[in-house]
């Protein structure tokens, strides 16, 4: 059965079937709305459903049980029941002239840690790119597969762009496929997506927190805000279990010589004995709280695994008065895919 989807304080309305998620619906009757994980994880598209019934079963770890008893759910999970009248943070017409296919060359390809691979893409002569500092892109296969990577390089770098991919145990991209890539192989890229990107109309403080490769579209972001000589001050927490995975441990003490205002808290969750660290250990997200004993007044852009972008959203809406709005995150959930 079909169902009629109303967007409140809008003209905004779509359908949707009984048997897929009202997300889906949205996207594929050409709207934009925040999410990430799209599944339940990380807490990017819930919003209240002000009128009607849906069925919101499976994970929804991105959700806490005060938000369920205010009539929030997670519109990747929630299939309706009944016609919906809904509220959305965020929610506007897609423009079908922003997103483009692009055939790009691997220009570089590196390996600053074991783990991680960088890949430098470039674009047909004259061809330039659209993109928010933050989004990502998506490659796409022949068989139309597609894999996710957020983009390294700021929007003044729009000739390119450059992925960070982290080796995934039994990935088919990262385990089979970029083994056997080489210099000059082309690549089919859609781009750009996302919703995760740095919102200049404000000025509060910002407190970055990345784990692993959520590096970066941070690195996009830190890049954009300082070539456009942005004097909000800037915190950057990055958490790896080891020190080898921080791979671009130079970066950030390049961005404070930049600006003063800059502040890096490099942490480590495993560090090896033999590796000596004498920095600070734990969850990234801890640290935050440890040095911010108030987030009300900033905002947070947290970029990584699900596990710590929903800890970092419920901690520090929680322990630290952080307003739900000014959470912002990509979450990297991992699958065969990856």
């Amino acid at each position: 059965m079909t169902y009629q989807v109303q967007v409140a304080g809008t003209d905004y309305r779509f359908d949707c079937s009984g048997d897929e998620t009202v997300l889906d619906a949205a996207l594929r009757a050409g709207f934009e709305l925040p999410y990430s994980c799209r599944k339940g994880i990380c807490g990017s598209c819930r919003g209240r459903v002000v009128e009607g019934l849906v069925d919101a079963t499976g994970a929804s770890e991105g959700l806490s049980d005060a938000e369920r008893a205010q009539g929030f759910a997670l519109y990747c999970r929630a299939k309706p029941r009944s016609d919906l009248v809904l509220e959305s943070a965020s929610i506007r017409r897609a423009d079908p002239s922003a997103r483009r296919v692009v055939r790009a060359k691997i220009f570089r390809i590196s390996q600053p840690s074991p783990d991680v691979t960088v890949l430098q893409l470039r674009f047909p002569a004259g061809v330039k790119a659209k993109f928010r500092a933050g989004q990502y892109l998506q490659v796409v296969f022949g068989n139309g597969e597609r894999r996710s990577f957020s983009m390294a390089n700021p929007p003044s770098a729009s000739d390119g762009a450059v992925l960070h991919i982290r080796h995934v145990p039994g990935g088919r991209f990262s385990g089979e496929v970029l083994p056997t890539l080489a210099q000059g192989d082309a690549l089919e890229v859609e781009l750009p997506y996302g919703d995760f990107y740095l919102r200049e109309d404000s000025d509060k403080p910002i407190v970055f927190v990345a784990s692993g490769t959520g590096f970066a579209p941070i690195h996009s972001i830190v890049e954009h805000a300082l070539s456009r000589n942005v004097q909000r001050p800037m915190y950057l927490y990055w958490g790896a279990r080891r020190a080898a995975d921080l791979y671009a441990l130079d970066v950030p003490s390049k961005w404070s010589a930049r600006n003063p205002a800059f502040r890096f808290v490099p942490v480590l969750s495993a560090p090896d004995a033999a590796e000596a660290w004498d920095g600070r250990t734990g969850f990234v997200h801890e640290a935050v709280m440890q040095d911010h004993p108030s987030l009300e007044h900033m905002q947070v852009y947290a970029c990584g695994a699900p596990a710590m972008t929903k800890a970092a959203r419920d901690d520090f809406t929680s322990l630290r008065a952080l307003p739900s709005s000014e959470f912002f995150c990509d979450a990297f959930v991992e699958g065969p895919a990856a």
